[in-house]
């Protein structure tokens, strides 16, 4: 059973730029292939994946409220809006 399903609804985005070692990059367009979807979304879905998993990160996040999305809902992507 995968992981991660096919997104269902669109929803707001906003811009990232990263560098990922090339196998990386491989095994993530062959992981959207896989389930239908994108690489933006295979990258999303896996760090709300990693903030609802992470309990340490909870913690730090917890007492570090005074961020700018500090009111975004746990597990919640980051988004921009219009």
């Amino acid at each position: 059973m995968t992981l991660l399903k096919a997104p269902i609804k669109h929803i707001l985005n906003t811009t990232l730029h990263v560098h990922v070692a090339e196998t990386a990059r491989h095994n993530l367009d062959r992981c959207a292939e896989f389930i239908g979807a994108n690489a933006s979304y295979i990258v999303s879905e896996a760090l709300k994946l990693l903030f609802r998993k992470d309990a340490e990160f909870k913690h730090w996040a917890g007492h570090h409220r005074n961020h700018p999305n500090a009111g975004q809902r746990e597990g919640e992507a980051l988004t921009k809006t219009a």
